[in-house]
């Protein structure tokens, strides 16, 4: 049984994808594509005739990106929708420049917590305030 790869010409880097294509690429189920579509509001794929999906690079990039976040890096849809909201709908949590683009050194990356130095500042930065809102309401600190 051939690939898919084997059957076909490969496409141009600006083509667009089939969901079974990405798919493929990616190595996760169509089911998942689907339903990352309802949880990522960025996410969104040229629809045609009879429904069916066709993927930009860009929704093929932030897909990667997702699917990095959520499986390499262990966070949760919850925390990805925050990162896609926090970062203007551009997603910023890969642990490697994927677009050849260096890291700037107060960016680098923390290999530990998968965050870059401008995240973690951020990061740092809201649990102040969130601190500050606590003891501002009384609310005991956990243990």
């Amino acid at each position: 049984m051939q690939s898919r790869k084997e059957k076909q010409p490969v496409k141009s880097e600006n083509a667009f994808r089939t969901i079974g294509e990405v798919s493929e690429d990616l190595g996760v189920p169509q089911h998942v594509l689907r339903f990352w579509e309802t949880q990522f509001s960025q996410i969104k794929p040229l629809k045609r005739g009879g429904g069916r999906r066709y993927y930009r690079p860009e929704d093929i990039a932030l897909l990667v990106d997702i699917r990095s976040c959520l499986y390499d890096q262990g966070y949760t849809i919850r925390g990805v929708q925050k990162l896609l909201c926090t970062k203007q709908n551009a997603l910023e949590c890969r642990v490697t420049p994927t677009s050849g683009q260096d890291i700037d050194s107060q960016d680098e990356v923390s290999i530990s917590q998968g965050l870059t130095g401008e995240q973690r500042r951020e990061l740092e930065s809201v649990l102040a305030e969130l601190e500050d809102v606590r003891a501002f309401l009384g609310i005991p600190e956990f243990a």
